[in-house]
């Protein structure tokens, strides 16, 4: 830590303690609740504890280095255009695509999955369409939960399990997946070139001529039909590419997939400018002591205190980015759809990323900065931490969706997960929090949400 971050750190927890041992009376804020604010008496250390939760301002994302556009703001309006636009997906596969509320269309429709089908931004780029709030069900059903994408921009890799180490490379993951956009990288560069291509070439340059190439129609890129689940799906040629992609020259090969790569690169630029925001708790701790009850007060003792929650969800965005096995054995969150008992997360995760050839140490990154990591043992059955800012509106919760609210994610952890059905071994332990305690601690936990994104970021521009 830096030594000014430090002193500020310092500051700010001795402007919150006097404002706490003073019950309001001298550098707060009056209120209704100043006598809420007296009731719990905090320590020096707690205090700042916090206040390494919240910065007197919210870091902007860091320097991408794999990304030159990462901060263009024309990249990213282009970004956003795309993240939008569902036409550059396939067909959809699965039967439960019938047309009800829930689905994007109706099995065989094509250009219904865009990214924001998913990520809907106004659930805070989580997914609250598919049924039950869960899983996802775009071409097909997804095994893991959507994530948020808020606050994606603080992360050096995403992703559950961190399978993909840059913004830029994680897009073709729904791309080429038959359950997710059932398309390929071939006739993504082909809409692109016919649709995007002069707002593409006043970011990026010359594009190339692809016209020349095979051209594909929506019906005829991706898979088929999904054989078996989405197991053994069957595709037009090569899963997640197509035979056309497989016959293409080396030079075009490489064409067709650097569109692609700025294609995510525009999107992450855009991604980046995706936050929740700061909340009441950030209010409270700079001095407003009227912005969070006794109740939740009490909850953030409970969350730098005897829940331990700290101790993964740390930092300004209350994650270290790091991955653990919580002892999560997985459920049936959706009829029809198992879920992964097996699924060992960033002990194969990162392993991918690694051997993938578009990671941020491969041709197409503008530059590395170690973020790539070697999988060990211990995170095998390892998930990401996520993020908690605006946590209490998300639909679902832990990777596999399979717990609905925050009150059932608490007595998960306090009682130190489950035993066995899952690889790997559990890092975590019972917590003996009483039933007030884990009251307090969901209160606290919506003081945490904040505005959110501008408006003019959740539609297409």
């Amino acid at each position: 830590m830096h030594l000014d971050d430090a002193a500020l750190i310092i500051r700010r927890a001795i402007t919150a303690l006097a404002c706490v041992a003073l019950a309001c009376v001298s550098g707060c804020k009056q209120g209704s609740s100043a006598a809420d604010a007296g009731a719990v008496a905090f320590t020096s250390q707690e205090l700042a504890a916090l206040a390494t939760l919240s910065p007197a301002t919210l870091p902007a994302p860091g320097a991408d280095v794999t990304n030159r556009f990462a901060d263009n703001s024309a990249a990213a309006l282009l970004g956003q255009k795309l993240f939008m636009d569902p036409a550059f997906s396939g067909a959809l596969l699965d039967s439960d695509n019938d047309g009800h509320p829930g689905a994007l269309g109706t099995k065989g429709d094509t250009g219904k999955v865009s990214c924001a089908g998913c990520h809907v931004p106004s659930a805070g780029f989580s997914d609250d369409r598919s049924v039950n709030h869960t899983i996802s069900l775009a071409s097909g059903w997804n095994l893991r939960k959507t994530p948020s994408l808020l606050d994606v921009g603080q992360a050096k890799a995403v992703m559950w399990d961190g399978r993909h180490d840059t913004l830029f490379n994680q897009p073709f993951g729904p791309i080429e997946n038959p359950t997710e956009m059932n398309s390929s990288r071939l006739y993504v560069a082909e809409q692109i070139y016919a649709r995007y291509r002069s707002d593409y070439q006043e970011i990026f340059g010359q594009m190339p001529d692809l016209s020349v190439l095979p051209q594909l129609d929506a019906i005829h890129t991706g898979c088929n039909q999904l054989a078996g689940g989405s197991v053994a799906p069957i595709c037009h040629g090569i899963p997640g590419d197509g035979a056309e992609y497989d016959g293409l020259s080396a030079t075009q090969q490489d064409q067709v997939t650097r569109v692609l790569v700025n294609l995510g690169k525009a999107m992450g630029a855009y991604e980046r400018l995706l936050s929740c925001g700061a909340g009441r708790f950030d209010r409270w701790l700079a001095g407003d002591a009227a912005a969070m009850t006794a109740s939740e007060q009490r909850g953030a003792q409970v969350f730098v205190g005897k829940g331990q929650c700290i101790q993964c969800h740390s930092g300004p965005f209350l994650s270290d980015q790091a991955y653990h096995n919580v002892g999560l054995r997985p459920a049936v969150v959706q009829v029809g759809v198992a879920g992964d008992s097996g699924d060992r997360g960033a002990f194969i995760g990162l392993a991918q990323a690694l051997a993938d050839p578009l990671n941020s140490r491969g041709a197409y990154s503008d530059g590395d900065d170690g973020r790539l990591a070697t999988p060990v043992s211990s995170q095998d059955g390892a998930f990401r931490t996520p993020t908690l800012r605006c946590v209490s509106g998300r639909p679902s919760f832990m990777h596999t969706a399979q717990i609905s609210n925050l009150a059932d994610v608490v007595t998960f952890f306090n009682q130190g997960g489950l035993t066995g059905g899952y690889p790997g071994r559990s890092e975590i332990g019972a917590l003996g929090l009483t039933d007030q305690e884990k009251a307090d601690l969901v209160t606290f936990l919506g003081t945490l949400d904040g505005p959110g994104p501008s408006a003019s970021l959740l539609t297409p521009p």
